[in-house]
């Protein structure tokens, strides 16, 4: 898929990139952004589906259907949506702000899986699990597709829609924890 051209650079102002985040909630992708975010998570989850499956992190079960629609809002708050304001709002720049988009992505993805280990500080019970090193490594797989995602299409919704079906999936269906089960 050949990238339009690169609009100007325009740099971002404001407390901790006020401007960036407000940007990213109020841009929609267009129809070529639809189509790179879907493919780059197709890429993002078919990747954390090998390293989870490989390192046991992810099992077939029969599914936990306990409080399902209850689990739907709540992930789609805490972590999709308060994750990906911060790690892809505020810190990931899209293409109008930077030419440097490998520096940007790695950059916001390293911090993204440290929050994962700092996570462990509060939540008591997380360590097995957000300690793990296909966990972290599944952690910096969404994140890198999360940034990419918000680099080329400039919005924040296509990675809260991407990270909110990947733990819902792992919480529903492939033996992940909920929230409460980690405190």
């Amino acid at each position: 898929m050949k990238l339009p051209p690169k609009p100007k650079v325009v740099k971002s102002a404001g407390f901790l990139g006020q401007r960036r985040l407000k940007r990213s909630i109020v841009t929609l992708p267009d129809a070529g952004g639809w189509r790179f975010a879907a493919l780059v998570a197709l890429a993002t989850m078919t990747a954390m589906a090998a390293i989870g499956f490989a390192g046991g992190l992810y099992r077939f079960g029969h599914g936990d259907y306990t409080g399902l629609p209850l689990r739907l809002v709540s992930v789609a708050l805490v972590p999709a949506l308060s994750e990906e304001a911060v790690f892809r709002g505020l810190l990931t720049p899209d293409r109008t702000e930077t030419r440097r988009s490998f520096a940007a992505i790695v950059g916001s993805t390293a911090i993204f899986t440290g929050w994962h280990v700092a996570e462990t500080l509060f939540l008591r019970r997380a360590a097995p699990i957000f300690l793990r090193p296909d966990f972290l490594l599944c952690a910096a797989t969404l994140g890198a597709g999360a940034a990419l995602i918000r680099w080329r299409t400039g919005s924040l919704w296509p990675c809260v829609m991407l990270h909110w079906l990947v733990v819902v999936v792992w919480q529903t269906w492939l033996g992940g924890p909920t929230v409460a089960d980690l405190r």
